[in-house]
Parts: structure tokens; sequence; C-alpha cells
């Protein structure tokens, strides 16, 4: 069987249902967009997006680290980008796939890629927390946002390979998998690497904390100690991140955190995400670690949970030992619900903006 679009693998199915045609997908897509729930909407539109005479699509980034914005991306490259995902984790034609992601966003839409190139089955349910639950079909390879990870610890079963990306995994949820048999990976990228440049096993005898590149992928660092990414299959320029890292070689880091965020009190540059995985062990509620305006230091250090003053108190003693003396917020604040990006990740400046309201 031969695909008339040069973007359908012969064997691509949706619910099982199969689509070699350009002309049986779009039919489909049209069918979601009148009667669909808003998430199946959403699939539609990439799916006309995709199989439209442009070589490139619109993306929106996930506004975690600013305004959200619209960017172009290459069709070819989002190929490459899927083409190097099967080739790395060995999920081609007849994998079972699942998409519990926002096809609004890039790691959603890619998903879609992934299947249709690869010639996956497809399974499509709502972008919820408890999505892996809610069915009882097994799947090879499944995306996952942190959020959704916790929430599905009970069904991992059901799943051969899950990547998650998206968010920090704190130390908690990566001590959970460790008695799993699902390869859980967390994946590191943006919407201008067309998701994941580079993974990292949590479980399992592979496991590893430094993350590794995908195919045709390299990294070196800036005057900033940032990770520059090379990716030419997936990007036409060298992608200058803020995140920083510890380079162990051309192909691996390791994560530290973003330069954005740095605190520098007293004269000590502290990494608000290395101090949030120390401490994300003792918390059970969304917290961040950020910094206010200090006369004697400069900066100083703050913690700021999500919670109602009613829930019954946290042992803030045991999770402040676990600290160095110049971590310890030297406040705490707590609010009520945090404002959270589209995709599940805090919204640290919105955070300190509510916070100077009632200061």
């Amino acid at each position: 069987m031969t695909p008339t679009s040069p973007n359908i693998h012969p064997k691509f199915k949706l619910n099982g249902l199969p689509y070699a045609s350009a002309e049986e997908l779009l039919n489909f897509a049209d069918g979601l967009k009148q009667q669909g729930a808003p998430y199946e909407v959403s699939v539609a539109n990439f799916l006309e997006d995709w199989l439209s005479f442009e070589d490139h699509v619109n993306v929106s980034t996930s506004g975690s680290t600013g305004a959200p914005k619209t960017i172009q991306i290459n069709k070819q490259h989002m190929i490459n980008s899927a083409l190097a995902t099967g080739a790395y984790f060995k999920v081609g034609a007849g994998t079972k796939g699942l998409l519990c992601l926002s096809s609004d966003y890039i790691a959603g839409k890619m998903m879609l890629v992934r299947a249709m190139i690869l010639g996956w089955d497809l399974h499509i349910v709502a972008p919820e927390k408890d999505a892996l639950t809610e069915y009882d079909n097994d799947y090879d390879f499944v995306a996952m946002v942190p959020y959704q990870l916790y929430h599905s610890m009970d069904a991992l079963d059901k799943v051969q390979k899950l990547i998650v990306g998206g968010g920090a995994i704190s130390t908690d949820l990566e001590a959970q998998l460790q008695n799993k048999n699902t390869e859980v990976f967390a994946t590191y990228g943006m919407t201008e690497t067309i998701t994941h440049v580079a993974v990292r096993r949590l479980n399992g005898p592979a496991k590893n904390i430094a993350f590794s590149a995908l195919p045709d992928v390299s990294f070196s660092q800036d005057e900033r100690g940032c990770l520059v990414i090379e990716a030419p299959k997936v990007s036409n320029d060298r992608v200058i991140t803020n995140d920083i890292v510890s380079l162990e070689t051309s192909r691996s880091f390791k994560w530290l955190g973003r330069i954005d965020n740095v605190i520098n009190s007293g004269g000590v540059k502290i990494l608000p995400e290395a101090v949030e995985i120390k401490l994300s062990s003792f918390f059970d509620v969304p917290f961040m670690i950020a910094s206010e305006v200090d006369s004697e230091l400069g900066e100083r250090v703050i913690l700021v949970l999500e919670r109602e003053e009613q829930l019954p108190a946290l042992n803030y003693h045991e999770a402040m030992a676990s600290l160095l003396p110049y971590e310890r917020p030297k406040k705490i604040y707590t609010l009520s619900k945090f404002p959270y990006t589209e995709t599940g990740k805090i919204k640290r400046h919105d955070v300190l903006e509510v916070l100077k309201k009632y200061k």
C-alpha cells in the first residue's frame, strides 16, 4: 500500500483505524471539528496544517519563561525529529502510542507527527491528569508531563516506554519509579528544538543523572555557562539557551538551572531549581524558590507554597535542615493558587507579581 501523501506512513492508525491517505485524514479532521471535544478540535486543526501545501506550521510556545509567542517550524525538521525519536527509542511501524497532551503545543503535535511518519497506531484521549488510568489499553510509547506521571503511578504497567517533559522531575517522583518495569525517560528540549534533543533514563540499570543527545545533536557552552545546541536536522541555527549546565561531553550534560532565576545573595549565587530538588521530598504541594530585595544581602531567598491555610502544618524544620545555610529561605509565603501556563508550568514571574500586591 502506498500513501498518497509522503507525510503519512501506510501503517498509520488513529484509535485503531487506518488512514493511509491525506483525503481520508482530512475527512476525519473535518468530522472532529464539527463534533469533537476541544482537545479533538486541536488535533483536527493540526492535521489540516500538516496536510496543507505550506512547508511549515505555526507553533505557540508555552510561556513559562516569558510571554507566549508563535514561531514557524519547518515540516521537514519535524519529520527529522520524529525519525530521530524512532531510532533512539526503537519505536517503528506498529508501535501503539498514547496522545494525552494538548495538540495546541509542540509536544502534542509531535506525537501526531511521529505516528504519521513512523506508522504508529495512536490512541487519542483528553489531556487530563489521569489519562492513563481511564482506559485498559496497553501502550508501547507515551509522552506525559510530570503532573500526569504523578497521577499515573498505579497504571504504569500499561506502558513499555514513557517520556516525561515540560517540567522538573522531583526526587520523590523519581524515587517512585525505581520499582517500575516501565522504561521512563526525562526529556530536554523546547519548541525551538521541536521537543526533545536529549534524554536521561530515570529508572532501571541504565539510570543516569546526565542527559544524552539524540542522533545528530551536539552541545557546547557559552561564556555564561549556558547550553548551546547544535541540531542541524531540526534547526537551521544554533540554539543558545538560558539553561546553566555542567557539560560532560559534547553529547551529554547535567542540567543545573536557568540563568534567569539565579539568586545573588550576599555574593553567593544560588540556583533555585537546585534548592527545589532538595526540598521536593518534603512538600506534597506545589512550591517554588525565588528571591526578594534585601538591604543587607542584595537578594534573599524566599519559599512560596501553593496551599490553603487550613491544611495540616508542614515539617519545615526537617526540610530546612536539608539545605546549606545560604540556601535556606529567609521568608516563607503561601498563595491559595499559583498562576500556571496552559502546559502546567508555574509562572514564576507572575507568582512574584502577586506577592508584591500583598506586601
